[in-house]
């Protein structure tokens, strides 16, 4: 089963693109492990920056595969995923190269999280964020609670994820979520000149400044996985969550 994503590096810019329309670029299985190789190959090639966005113009990543992710029913099933998941966005977030989220569309709860892990949020100004997935009844588990708090503080981040608050662009920027924001029209050049800005300076250059940022501003947070899992993973399971995505998929199926 193809993860429907896809890598492509030029003059030292490698761009990883979710493409899966059928599913709003939602994130499935397939995809972490296309996701995880991508990050490989991105390595091998010397890749001085990398750039994560979806395909088209609505949606960045809508988060999970509900239909593929809901044959996961149990307990210690729910912890597998979620450590999976996690485990590949860390690598994200430890990725010795700047990485760039670029916005093409909306970012809602995992897809929150995938672009939470970026070290750069760029997007575009008709785009919406949030860690909405408390309205399924479930909570971020991918390393995106910790890395909102990092970024946001901590009352903020809470009160992020606690209500589902979805953001648009320019608030999103104020509150420090998101960096750049770019008109849509100008969006894709823009995103395109930052990565290629970056991806020209001095050799050597891109990977000195993210280690020392990164040792100053840690965003990897292991010791948190099994707490962070454990809680999803009771969420996951609990009838008020099936009720909720029953739900949601009855809203989208066509009369």
């Amino acid at each position: 089963m193809s993860g429907g994503l896809r890598l492509e590096i030029e003059a030292g810019v490698g761009v990883v693109t979710i493409d899966r329309p059928d599913v709003r670029n939602a994130i499935g299985l397939a995809t972490v492990d296309e996701l995880e190789s991508a990050l490989d190959h991105a390595l091998e090639s010397g890749a001085t920056v990398l750039v994560l966005r979806g395909a088209g113009e609505r949606v960045f990543v809508s988060g999970g595969d509900l239909k593929e992710l809901g044959a996961i029913r149990t307990y210690d099933d729910a912890v597998g995923m979620a450590s999976r998941v996690r485990r590949v966005l860390d690598r994200v977030a430890a990725f010795p190269v700047p990485v760039i989220a670029a916005l093409n569309g909306h970012a809602l709860g995992g897809g929150a999280e995938v672009a939470i892990a970026a070290d750069i949020r760029i997007a575009a100004d008709d785009v919406k964020i949030g860690f909405n997935q408390v309205n399924l009844g479930i909570m971020p588990a991918w390393g995106g609670a910790e890395r909102l708090a990092q970024a946001l503080g901590r009352s903020r981040a809470l009160l992020a994820i606690a209500t589902g608050e979805v953001y648009d662009a320019p608030t999103a920027q104020r509150l420090g979520l998101i960096d750049v924001v770019a008109p849509r029209a100008s969006f894709d050049a823009e995103w395109h000149n930052l990565a290629r800005r970056m991806a020209g300076s001095a050799p050597g250059t891109t990977r000195a400044v993210k280690s020392v940022i990164a040792a100053a501003a840690p965003s990897l947070h292991p010791e948190h996985e099994a707490g962070a899992t454990d809680a999803f993973a009771r969420l996951w399971t609990a009838e008020a969550h099936w009720e909720a995505v029953e739900a949601l998929m009855e809203a989208r199926r066509p009369s």
